[in-house]
């Protein structure tokens, strides 16, 4: 390079730092997102080639031409992104280095100087041989070395060295790359559709076009992927896909890159929007259609490029395993055989001879587990054969009477509709599936695409049928059992998420969608309604277990009601769960499990004792208060003792809380002396899972906003709250919660400092200012919630339901309980309900009086409290 200098004076520093921003500038100023960056990769490299040459000469001086200079990596690829490490290996021509320790030391601490940040190592050949005997990642770097500068001889004698004659022989070198994918994809739980995704490292990712690269060229000693073509791996259609593959990720990649001024590969939410911008997925007045767009875009370039990956790497084990004459195949049927344990057509007229077989290939993986999946050239063939999946192939009875056989087999389902979603067949089978393939939501809580979320969720309904998996969800387990077709469970799956994207409510849309499928696949009456019913109703469980109160026997009923039978109870549940597990793993917790659980057995009961004649009021009350008073009999509590603070408290209390939760209030209370209070008591473990603080004390105004700001300083998540006031001016307030994590309080220590905490400022009245341990994750600023407010009576009319949707933050629900008392309401119970930033909180409450608030004005009036409330900082 002529316009670099070629001696080094006092300011080459700075000289070269100048050249270098420049250079980088210029290259930056050329990127478009629309077109390739191959010729800027390359240009960048070569660059820096020049850089370190006119370096390593003016370092090194007459030692320069006894050592190679080496670019390994992607630099040695000649793919070197803006803010990529430069790799390098100084091969030393022998161990002895006192001649020219100084000059190598002084030229590597110019490179950091210079801001270049090198990946470095200085070997010698013995040296470089051993550590790349010993790990592979070592020798998958030298296998893509290229020599900068220096001695050409030692270069080639190095090569010479790791030939596959000599180490790491191209079966075994496969073998541990094959290891090295397998664990990078379980880091991604085996999907590359999470919403975060690493472009590098993720399934489908840049990393699987290297393997590629890195197991072709071992063995054949190739120096481009076009080669693949004349070794008969690709036809040229393929090949230009997996470039093209290639292309879009670069791009990605060399734009995330200049957005974050770093070597960033993580496509994270902060990234997203301004990406899709500068790709051309802008939308004018689009909620988050945008980001949308561009990630299905992403998506679907690294779905493919993950099958192509699955292609290659069979093939290669194939060639390597049986040689270039290939293996003998072995009947399987009249369609297909079996090669290498993978299953091939027989010839490519197979389906176009009979298109049912496009189905039945899948049926024949189920019923033989020891073959190990489709030949790469039937993967294909399936790929060209997809037109054929037509309206008539749709309605034929025989390809119907094979996808249901396909959902009724004991093994192998979730893998087979896995298969089938990649290679595209379920998309031509069920063209509303098509909409959801690669489909992201915008959101914190669902961290798949939807495609993935509903397979992740059939997954999870099989696993309650094994015996292997009955230690994760015993419950789960023991209702399966009782599932007669289980297929109609995972059709339910299969379609309860299959409207999403499009306009109105997927519930209802996918319901239609079910129906019709019913139909066309020849189900019962009864089936198609379940089916039906359970995609329409599938949040029905989930959302009355975290929004309503399911201590109330009334609520209980109205759900029942709706439920209707133990039959569809049995299938809600099971889908419920799958469904929220199969949402995010970080969203089920011991508060979820404990609260659907309660919901399920109270409706088994209330369904089992006949919805016509629920148990009355007034039954249920001396029920309830006789297997209390037994209790605390039973604890040494004197009657008159228990029944003097009875009288100060409604029936409502006996009603809303439970027998061991009663006992334990009271048993405080009574034992208590005057210095006590305000009492503050905490459970580490409920029946539900988590803990139960409890307060008792005397009246004040803003004792729920004292509490919940202190637990929300706390750290604590807040999931349940009851308030309830008894005749002598007294407030009995439970708060279940857990810590942020999801955990239980586990530490004996961690409830002492809440207890004292929490009474501290409840006796002086205010809450003081202080690090707030409520955090919201670093995703979360991404995703503003719109603030709603809505009003509902509830079903008896004994309360007025507050709805309230918006975006989490520190300090809410104080703010919540501080313009409750401006508006003169009381709060009875509130149900929390934290998603991600997300918060659905439902408040019941009534006026002064105690009557629900039906006034639209009055009601207005609140509504506008609230939004004022929320917008106010008080930190």
């Amino acid at each position: 390079m002529t316009n670099i200098a070629t001696s080094f004076e006092q300011d080459s520093l700075t000289y070269y730092k100048q050249v270098l921003r420049q250079k980088f500038v210029q290259l930056e100023n050329k990127f478009d997102p629309h077109c390739s960056v191959y010729g800027l990769l390359k240009e960048r490299s070569d660059f820096i080639d020049d850089v370190l040459t006119c370096c390593w000469h003016n370092f090194l001086g007459e030692h320069s031409a006894q050592h190679s200079l080496i670019a390994v990596g992607g630099y040695g690829r000649r793919e070197l992104f803006p803010y990529s490490d430069i790799d390098i290996v100084v091969l030393l021509h022998s161990s002895d280095t006192s001649a020219y320790q100084d000059a190598l030391a002084d030229f590597l601490t110019f490179l950091w100087d210079v801001g270049l940040k090198p990946g470095q190592s200085a070997r010698t050949i013995e040296e470089c041989l051993a550590v790349a005997i010993t790990d592979q990642t070592i020798m998958t770097s030298l296998l893509e070395m290229r020599l900068i500068t220096g001695n050409q001889a030692l270069f080639e004698q190095l090569k010479h060295e790791i030939a596959p004659s000599k180490i790491w022989p191209s079966d075994q070198f496969f073998a541990a790359k094959m290891k090295e994918q397998q664990q990078r994809y379980a880091k991604a739980h085996d999907t590359a559709y999470n919403l975060e995704p690493n472009i590098k490292e993720g399934p489908g990712g840049l990393r699987d076009m290297q393997v590629i690269a890195w197991v072709f060229k071992r063995h054949y000693n190739s120096s481009t992927l076009r080669e693949l073509i004349e070794y008969g791996f690709l036809p040229e259609a393929e090949y230009a896909e997996l470039i093209a593959a290639r292309d879009v990720l670069w791009r990605i990649r060399y734009a995330l890159h200049l957005l974050t001024h770093r070597g960033e590969d993580r496509l994270i939410f902060d990234y997203q929007r301004e990406l899709a911008r500068q790709f051309g997925f802008s939308c004018e007045g689009c909620y988050n259609e945008d980001v949308e767009q561009f990630m299905q875009f992403y998506f679907k370039t690294v779905q493919g490029l993950e099958r192509l990956n699955e292609m290659l790497l069979q093939l290669f084990n194939e060639r390597f395993v049986c040689g270039e004459n290939g293996c003998q195949p072995i009947p399987v049927s009249d369609k297909f055989v079996a090669i290498s344990g993978y299953l091939e057509a027989i010839d490519e007229q197979v389906f176009n001879h009979y298109p049912p077989a496009l189905l039945e290939v899948f049926l024949i993986l189920q019923q033989k587990p020891a073959l190990k999946g489709l030949r790469a050239t039937t993967i294909r063939l399936i790929r060209k054969s997809l037109h054929l999946i037509d309206a008539e192939f749709r309605q034929s009875k025989t390809v119907t009477n094979l996808f249901m056989t396909i959902l009724r087999q004991p093994d192998g389902i979730t893998t087979q509709l896995k298969r089938m979603n990649r290679y595209g067949i379920l998309s031509a089978y069920l063209p509303s599936f098509a909409n959801i393939v690669a489909r992201m939501q915008y959101d914190l809580f669902h961290i798949y695409t939807v495609d993935m979320h509903t397979l992740f969720v059939i997954r999870n309904l099989r696993r309650f049928s094994l015996d292997a998996h009955r230690d994760e969800l015993p419950f789960c387990n023991s209702i399966f059992l009782l599932i007669s077709k289980p297929e109609l469970l995972y059709l339910a799956a299969l379609f309860h998420d299959i409207a999403k994207g499009r306009n109105g409510d997927h519930s209802t849309i996918g319901e239609e969608i079910a129906r019709d499928f019913c139909l066309q696949h020849d189900l019962s009456a009864h089936d198609t309604r379940l089916i039906s019913w359970l995609v329409r109703h599938h949040l029905l469980m989930s959302m009355t277990a975290q929004r309503k109160d399911i201590g109330d026997a009334d609520i209980i009923h109205e759900f029942a009601q709706v439920v209707g039978s133990i039959e569809y109870l049995n299938h809600l549940y099971l889908l419920t769960v799958a469904d929220i597990r199969a949402t995010n793993p970080e969203l089920w917790n011991s508060w979820k499990d404990a609260l659907l659980r309660e919901l399920y057995n109270a409706t088994h009961s209330a369904l089992r004792k006949g919805l016509k004649n629920p148990l009355a009021l007034s039954e249920r009350l001396l029920e309830n208060k006789k297997e209390v008073e037994d209790e605390l009999l039973k604890a040494g509590i004197a009657k008159p003792v228990f029944e003097e603070l009875w009288q100060y408290v409604s029936d409502d209390y006996f009603l809303r809380y439970t027998t061991d939760e009663v006992v334990w209030h009271i048993t405080a209370i009574t034992s208590a002396n005057a210095e006590d209070f305000p009492l503050v008591l905490v459970r580490p473990q409920t029946q539900r899972g988590s803990a139960e603080i409890f307060v008792y004390m005397k009246n004040q105004e803003a004792v729920f906003s004292l509490c919940t700001a202190t637990l929300d300083q706390l750290g604590l998540t807040i999931l349940d709250a009851r308030i309830m006031t008894t005749s002598d001016n007294h407030v009995l307030n439970s708060f279940q919660v857990l810590e942020q994590s999801g955990e239980p309080i586990l530490d004996l220590c961690r409830e002492n400092h809440i207890c004292i905490a929490l009474r501290q400022n409840l006796k002086q009245g205010k809450v003081k200012r202080q690090k707030n341990l409520h955090k919201l994750s670093r995703q979360a600023k991404h995703f503003p919630i719109p603030t709603s407010v809505k009003f509902q009576i509830d079903p008896l009319n004994k309360y007025t339901v507050i709805e309230l949707i918006t975006t989490d933050h520190a300090g809410l629900l104080s703010k919540i309980g501080k313009a409750f008392i401006r508006q003169n309401i009381s709060l009875h119970s509130a149900k929390i309900t934290t998603i991600g930033s997300r918060v659905e909180d439902m408040f019941y409450v009534t006026d002064q009086q105690f009557q629900p608030i039906t006034d639209t004005d009055k009601q207005n009036q609140i509504a506008q409290e609230i939004m004022t409330a929320l917008t106010v900082d008080e930190h």
